[in-house]
């Protein structure tokens, strides 16, 4: 109050310095009141210990009195601080009105980073002191740090002293930022995102000098690491509902990949990150977040990341080099699936490897590839029958690459066959009268039928099908509701997965809770609920025994609820999804898929994107057999294309590609092929699907070309796709 009054602030500056660039004065400033002296900052006496009177005389200047606007009263147990988070808002609001004191917050935080660093490598100092955590949470409340004074020095230097923490502290750190509310945690989420962002477009990386060996931008994507596990934490979690896993027990018997030395590329079992080991939850826990998980994407940093050089350190020099796979929630899905690519390249690399080894020992031929033969009116059959015996003889050889060849066909497979294969299995499974999926028609759903006759073999093949589609990069034309997807990254359905699963369910169900009358009386349901079975026959089922006796009433509604998704969603296809789950490890099991991939992006990499970018894919489309982009025709192909409708344009891309969807990195990396296909023709348009080429005759002009496309598209759903 007196600077202000004198309009000097140079003793206050004095001040700033010494306990800003002080560790041991900043542990003990903005203390917390003890309870005997509860509120009452202005009786403050202070002690004759400098230090402490500092930041006393700041928190007088600052109003007194607590405010609760998010008071850190709810903060218990392990996020318990001993700082006054309200008395360093209310500081930094004052000091940073005062443009003389930012100078002074820069230099102290500089003076200051360099001999934290040195603390916690070589003097333990958290261990012994835990307030030592309280530097962090202070520095943090300053609502500058993304300016450029910060950013250049101060910043980076916080940074990796922050990233030196042992992993209680930022578990610590985690869980009260969880707690502080969107706005702040947004704040900090955006402090280190620009730093990132900022030092990655002042430098120039290449193969020499890696975005993995900068210091800064490593520091900074692991302090970020504490805020996504906070915003997880701030949000809607579900940490129980988890499938048990059925792991095989480990084998004692020596592998042949540690035989020749390859053992750490083929680690079993997936990942743990330490601090959501401490933390307790995973990102698969999480239902919606504080923040979204995309605005944890940074771009500039995947711009720059070589992700083979990414991979190696990811898999083998983990201990010595830092991987952003470490980090997974920096990577958007695009470069994580070129990680995975690496993965399985370098795995059916290997296994050809071992194939020619075993050759050499057995003295047959070696086979470096995944080789199905089977007949087109038995594909079923023959697919199943050949995976199934290598599944059990060497369920290894499923993750060499895929050759498919059609018996009584000439054909070399060169992606296109087995796309062809993948349709074909898809399309016959998914047939409503085999009978072991649902159809619904409102969400365009497919779901395990519960009462399904067929074998526990078909949804096994199922699964290894979605699993062999990832490793030989081919999107399929699936359907499924997302729990599907999270049942296979390990959580059990809830009631809240019903929403886009069964709609109708949940509408009712959600009602059933919401409702404000007599439950009892007005609603008369039991625990004991009635579905149709393959044949329209009613089911009866005891949610709880004796179901039909136990009435649903105001005070167990929602035990009902939850009993209800429980059946609907686990118990009652519970078999079939065990066998079609089997099936997708069997592919993927020792991959960094579940490690890398939320269950929204296993969907992106099993069906695609529905984001449709038609520019992207007129730029990277080829021509075949005399057109070129510059043809009449292939000019008013393009302009009525642009001018469809997304149903439409949905629709031509189903006629061409077999899917609706456009693949990881969207359509510019579809590779589509427009041939010509004779001169002016009634006839339609046609198109091979498993190559992605439209065969199109040059019409005579603009008007026919749309009218003959719109019909091709618009009902010839299997008509003249070869």
């Amino acid at each position: 109050i007196s600077c202000e009054e004198e309009g000097d602030y140079s003793a206050l500056i004095r001040i700033i310095g010494k306990v800003f660039s002080n560790s041991e004065a900043l542990v003990k400033s903005f203390r917390k009141d003890e309870p005997n002296r509860t509120k009452n900052l202005d009786s403050f006496t202070p002690s004759d210990d400098k230090q402490s009177e500092q930041p006393s005389e700041k928190m007088g200047a600052s109003s007194a009195a607590s405010l609760p606007d998010e008071s850190p009263t709810e903060m218990l147990d392990p996020c318990e601080v001993t700082v006054d988070i309200n008395a360093v808002r209310r500081v930094y609001d004052k000091l940073l009105s005062i443009e003389q004191v930012e100078a002074a917050l820069v230099n102290a935080l500089v003076y200051l980073t360099p001999n934290m660093e040195l603390d916690l490598d070589y003097l333990d100092v958290y261990e012994t002191n835990p307030d030592y955590l309280n530097i962090f949470i202070i520095m943090m409340e300053n609502s500058n740090l993304h300016s450029p004074e910060y950013l250049e020095v101060a910043m980076p230097q916080f940074c990796k002293a922050m990233s030196k923490l042992p992993v209680t502290a930022l578990a610590r750190l985690s869980k009260l930022w969880s707690s502080y509310g969107l706005r702040h945690i947004r704040r900090i989420m955006e402090t280190f995102q620009q730093l990132i962002t900022f030092t990655v477009i002042s430098n120039d990386y290449d193969g020499e000098n890696l975005v993995n060996d900068d210091e800064t931008v490593v520091a900074a994507t692991q302090c970020l690491k504490v805020v996504f596990y906070a915003s997880i934490l701030g949000g809607e979690v579900d940490v129980e509902h988890n499938e048990e896993d059925e792991d095989d027990s480990e084998s004692d018997e020596l592998t042949l990949h540690e035989l020749l030395g390859e053992e750490r590329l083929y680690k079993k079992g997936p990942r743990v990150d330490p601090l959501e080991k401490e933390l307790g939850i995973r990102p698969v826990d999480c239902i919606k977040p504080l923040i979204p998980f995309e605005d944890f994407i940074n771009e500039s940093v995947n711009d720059v990341v070589e992700m083979d050089k990414d991979f190696t350190f990811f898999k083998v020099n983990a201990e010595t080099k830092f991987s952003f796979q470490s980090c997974p929630f920096i990577l958007n899905v695009i470069t994580k699936n070129q990680g995975l690519y690496y993965d399985n390249r370098i795995r059916m690399y290997s296994e050809r490897r071992l194939t020619a080894l075993y050759s050499m020992v057995q003295g047959q031929q070696p086979n470096p590839y995944l080789k199905l033969k089977v007949r087109r009116d038995h594909i079923i059959d023959d697919a199943l029958v050949r995976l199934e015996m290598i599944s059990m003889e060497n369920p290894s050889d499923l993750k060499k690459q895929l050759f498919v060849e059609f018996e009584g066909e000439q054909g070399v497979d060169e992606g296109g066959v087995s796309k062809e294969f993948f349709q074909l299995v898809l399309e016959e499974i998914f047939n409503l009268d085999i009978g072991m999926f649902t159809y619904d028609d409102d969400t365009k759903l497919f779901w395990f039928n519960s009462s399904s006759l067929e074998t526990e073999a078909q949804y096994t093949l199922i699964g290894i099908v979605l699993g062999l589609a990832i490793y030989n990069n081919c999107i399929l034309d699936v359907h499924f509701p997302m729990v599907v997807y999270r049942k296979l990254l390990g959580k059990r359905g809830t009631y809240l997965d019903l929403s886009d699963s069964h709609p109708a369910l949940y509408q009712s169900l959600k009602r059933l809770l919401e409702y404000t009358g007599n439950v009892e009386e007005d609603m008369t349901l039991t625990f004991q609920i009635s579905h149709t079975d393959l044949f329209g026959n009613p089911i009866l089922y005891d949610l709880k025994e004796q179901g039909d006796q136990i009435p649903v009433t105001k005070e167990n509604r929602q035990e009902f609820v939850d009993l209800y998704a429980e059946y609907i969603l686990n118990k009652s296809m519970e078999r079939q999804f065990r066998a079609f789950k089997k099936g997708f490890l069997m592919v993927t099991n020792e991959s960094p898929l579940k490690y890398l991939f939320r269950p929204e992006e296993v969907e992106l990499l099993i069906c695609g994107s529905r984001k449709l970018d038609f520019e992207a894919l007129e730029k990277t489309t080829e021509y075949d057999g005399g057109y070129s982009k510059d043809s009449q025709v292939i000019k008013d192909f393009w302009e009525t294309i642009h001018s469809f409708g997304e149903e439409q344009k949905r629709l031509f891309l189903q006629f061409t590609t077999g899917t609706d969807r456009a693949p990881v990195g969207g359509l510019g990396k579809l590779k589509m092929i427009i041939a010509k296909n004779g001169s002016d023709t009634d006839r339609l348009p046609t198109s091979h699907t498993c190559f992605n080429a439209l065969l199109l005759p040059e019409y005579s002009s603009k008007e026919k070309l749309k009218e003959r496309l719109l019909k091709a598209i618009t009902y010839a759903k299997g008509f003249g796709m070869l």
